[in-house]
């Protein structure tokens, strides 16, 4: 395999030297496998152990995708342009943990082929998470430096998918969920802060602390509107109750307020580190590239 198609090792910068920062990110990611692992061999999973690595695995690609997603606007608000060295790798892990995923599912079915494949074409949401699964393939076969040379113009068409490949996971973590839909809400919450952030650029509003701070609200009311929806639409639960449950904190915190929390963060980080600049459209792919692919922005 020529070199220039071979992917670099993970801990390395494009000098070939070593980079505490993307070998720091290296083992955070590797960490949670190695965690289930050893859970899985001390047997602390509980009665189901595959399913509960099914689980673990999905919820773990679906962080890393959006983990991925935030590489970009965490670059321009934090004015830290070495951030965009690290999306390749997390765009990767996310195929990894989605691979394991799938690999479960078929262990979980004790190898029936025939069964796997009735199951992800009769269940929606096996569906659209195989539909899922496959973009993320697609996205890392073309990762490479030849393959953004030799798709050209075409390749930055494909690795847009990469925003429907995160909302097909999000919808299929909400149905597979079925009652309890907590997690897939947070996490949908920070895909709307981070795809609103994209939404700005290409309106071209300024970034700065105040539109942050505007974008962080506007995040978490919609990530109480999608909750009291979800719960509607699915169980029936009037809307009061759960826009109560919102302003309710002698229990749990709602998911609404902790994307509200993580969008202060913004404005905050960008008046430490930020530095003002005119908003322009995303030009940036956001999906499992090298850092050289911003040589072919789309």
């Amino acid at each position: 395999m020529p070199a220039s198609a071979r992917l670099p090792l993970p801990w390395l910068d494009r000098a070939g030297r070593l980079s505490l920062l993307k070998l720091s990110v290296f083992l955070l990611v590797l960490s949670p496998a190695l965690d289930l692992a050893y859970a899985y061999a001390a047997d602390a999973l509980g009665a189901k152990p595959v399913t509960t690595l099914i689980h673990a695995t999905g919820e773990w690609s679906m962080r890393l995708l959006l983990a991925t997603l935030a590489v970009t606007p965490l670059r321009r608000i934090a004015n830290w342009p070495r951030l965009i060295n690290l999306r390749r790798m997390l765009g990767l892990a996310a195929l990894a943990y989605a691979l394991a995923h799938l690999g479960l599912y078929v262990i979980d079915q004790n190898f029936l082929l025939t069964k796997v494949v009735s199951e992800i074409a009769l269940r929606f949401y096996l569906t659209i998470g195989f539909v899922a699964l496959a973009g993320l393939v697609a996205l890392g076969a073309t990762s490479t430096d030849a393959a953004i040379r030799r798709m050209g113009p075409a390749w930055n068409r494909l690795h847009r998918v990469v925003y429907g490949i995160a909302a097909l996971g999000l919808l299929h973590y909400f149905l597979q969920a079925k009652i309890d839909v907590t997690d897939p809400v947070f996490w949908t919450g920070l895909f709307l802060l981070l795809m609103g952030w994209r939404g700005m650029q290409r309106m071209r509003l300024p970034t700065r602390p105040w539109s942050l701070a505007l974008l962080a609200l506007g995040s978490a009311l919609l990530t109480a509107l999608l909750e009291t929806a979800w719960y509607g639409v699915k169980s029936g639960v009037p809307a009061e109750l759960v826009l109560g449950a919102n302003l309710d904190f002698s229990g749990a915190i709602r998911p609404a307020w902790w994307v509200f929390g993580i969008g202060l963060a913004l404005p905050v980080v960008n008046a430490l580190r930020g530095t003002p600049e005119r908003a322009r459209p995303p030009r940036e792919a956001a999906g499992l590239v090298p850092a050289r692919a911003m040589a072919h922005k789309p």
